[in-house]
């Protein structure tokens, strides 16, 4: 039966037929980013060249820390109030660590990378490290949400600031999950990994890959050891065939999904497993600790180009390079 009434008018509402829904293209599609929000926002890997990067002034609430606090069952400096720890048993060396976070600015700016600035968190003594509080993927940002009280707060900090330049929000953990940036890699454009590990949960694993599916990206938890806390300490992409791996430190489960696509891994030397928390710029490129010298003559025979960057003083915070940059836009 026709719905049309005797004088040709339509049901009620019916403009809103003619101005229709459309699902697609979807979200993501590269046209209707850079239509409606002004540029193929976030990244589909970890080694496409890099166009834009979150950054933090290291806290001034760093320089609070002292060598009383040294605490023999940690090996380190930890507050009592459980407001921050130092690796060593000597207080920040603060010329050091504005000189060295000044250094990693000047190298992603060599690089021809736009740095974006986020502002400083004085009672934030871990804020300097911008890969945690969110993540993103084709279209976006996903806020995470971090385990240490503290480090609450840095979420709001950085969702204002990306936000504030347009990026889309795709998602934020809420609930009890737990998740940090820190642990979540992107092998392939469809296969993602993320580190269950203290600091990170089954819950927030199960929130990001509902973000994840619509994406068409396959989410592979991989449980870590002991109190190690992210993958990005032990594993890095370097190009799509290439990673660097602390592989004493990962599951022999991922080792195999590694190599069944072809990634080979070099190790880093013993004594330099934080050569891991590194930065690829564009493939085979990274920005690297310069302290690292001999995994980075090991990079170096497979064809990798080596930027040192100054960064041991900032690492006894708990984080490197890869840790102080949060990609916003690579080319995908």
């Amino acid at each position: 039966m026709s719905t049309i009434a005797d004088d040709g008018a339509q049901p009620e509402h019916y403009y809103h037929k003619l101005v229709g829904p459309e699902p697609e293209p979807a979200f993501q599609d590269p046209a209707e980013l850079e239509r409606y929000w002004g540029r193929r926002w976030g990244a589909a890997d970890e080694i496409s060249p890099l166009r834009t990067v979150l950054v933090r002034p290291p806290s001034s609430g760093l320089a609070d820390i002292t060598a009383e606090a040294w605490d023999p069952r940690a090996g380190a400096l930890v507050d009592p109030e459980r407001r921050w720890y130092w690796r060593g048993d000597k207080a920040p060396n603060m010329q050091l660590v504005t000189e060295q976070h000044a250094a990693l600015l000047s190298a992603l700016r060599a690089e021809d990378v736009e740095v974006v600035e986020a502002p400083e968190l004085p009672g934030h003594t871990k804020s300097v490290f911008t890969r945690d509080p969110m993540l993103t993927v084709p279209g976006g940002a996903v806020i995470t949400r971090l385990a240490p009280r503290m480090r609450r707060g840095e979420e709001a900090s950085v969702t204002r600031t990306v936000a504030g330049l347009g990026m889309p929000i795709l998602g934020t953990i809420i609930g009890a999950g737990l998740a940090e940036g820190g642990t979540f890699v992107k092998l392939r454009r469809d296969l993602a990994v993320f580190g269950l590990s203290i600091r990170c949960n089954p819950e927030g694993a199960r929130q990001l890959a509902g973000f994840l599916e619509p994406l068409g990206i396959e989410l592979v938890t991989v449980p870590l050891p002991g109190y190690t806390i992210h993958v990005d300490g032990q594993f890095h992409m370097v190009d799509e065939d290439l990673a660097l791996a602390n592989t004493h430190r990962l599951p022999h489960e991922f080792l195999t999904r590694l190599d069944s696509l072809g990634i080979k891994v070099v190790s880093p030397h013993p004594d330099e497993q934080y050569a891991c928390n590194s930065l690829t710029i564009r493939p085979r490129r990274l920005l690297f600790p310069a302290h690292c010298v001999r995994t980075a003559d090991r990079l170096a025979a497979e064809g990798v180009e080596i930027v040192p960057v100054p960064y041991d003083e900032i690492l006894k915070n708990g984080g490197g390079i890869h840790c102080s940059t949060m990609e916003l836009v690579r080319d995908w």
